[in-house]
């Protein structure tokens, strides 16, 4: 039987339509029933990503990694099952689930892949797919936010170094399944998913269905040795670091000695007080690479 998609797509989704199109014909000449339904936002979009899961169709996300989150945080706990078209600018939590870029092998794997159930994050009462980081690196994210005119694959790394230049310390308090650290630092991550950041691979031995969360604490090197850290990420041995903690658990708080901006999966979450973070285990189906 043939699979029935429903491309779910907001406002500012240029990107998005443009990586869609070539994948929706190749679906269409697979046998596959295709529509585009487009929505005035995030609540509008969860509201008709829902309502389709509920009637059998695979909920296509043609984004980023923001997208992923906004629709796959309406079919969690639902049964309902979400195909990705990678077409954001970090593209992290594809890059971790191993999906395909070129539009035929996007289009094999949507037709013929089986779900896999991944877990999830929730953090103050939000739903993430991918990671919530704290400090330097969340200012930075706000930074490549707001930029317009950089190519892609300068935006973090020019965001990176101006966040860097301007960060004041951080003392951060953790409480991770009981186990206590007080830590200086750049940032924390509370990481569901390898990678984050464009590319950047802060939890290397991060897996998306293991009931676990990776906590890497990125601690207080010079000003002028992090950008060697951020090289290091590249690779994942910056874990190696004696000024690197590496922490795991499904129950995280985190707490910060003045309000530093946290992001989850590329978008603003909240200010830097206290947040509480647990993992939800396997309760999203996402067509995707055994």
């Amino acid at each position: 039987m043939s699979r029935s998609f429903t491309a779910v797509v907001g406002p500012a989704a240029r990107r998005g339509l443009a990586r869609l199109m070539p994948v929706a014909q190749l679906l269409r000449a697979g046998g596959a029933r295709v529509r585009v339904e487009y929505t005035g936002g995030v609540g509008q979009a969860r509201e008709i990503a829902r309502r389709c899961a509920a009637d059998g169709e695979v909920v296509l996300a043609a984004g980023g990694d923001g997208t992923l989150r906004c629709l796959g945080a309406a079919l969690v706990g639902t049964g309902g099952v979400l195909g990705v078209v990678p077409a954001g600018r970090g593209n992290d939590l594809a890059r971790q689930l191993g999906l395909p870029h070129r539009a035929e092998d996007v289009a094999e794997l949507l037709l013929h892949g089986r779900p896999r159930r991944v877990d999830a994050l929730e953090a103050g009462g939000e739903t993430v797919l991918g990671s919530v980081y704290a400090g330097v690196d969340a200012a930075a994210n706000e930074r490549a936010n707001q930029t317009r005119f950089t190519p892609a694959g300068l935006v973090y790394p020019l965001a990176g170094a101006r966040a860097l230049l301007g960060w004041r310390p951080t003392v951060y308090r953790l409480d991770v399944d009981g186990q206590q650290l007080s830590a200086r630092a750049y940032s924390v991550v509370v990481a569901n998913s390898g990678y984050y950041g464009g590319g950047l691979h802060v939890a290397p031995d991060a897996v998306v269905d293991d009931g676990q969360l990776d906590v890497i604490v990125l601690g207080g090197v010079s000003k002028l040795l992090f950008p060697l850290v951020l090289r290091e990420m590249r690779s994942g041995v910056h874990v190696r670091r004696p000024e690197v903690t590496v922490l795991r658990g499904a129950t995280v708080t985190v707490a910060a000695d003045r309000p530093v901006p946290a992001y989850a999966d590329g978008d603003p979450l909240t200010t830097l007080g206290e947040l509480r973070i647990s993992v939800r285990p396997r309760v999203l189906s996402i067509l995707a690479p055994a």
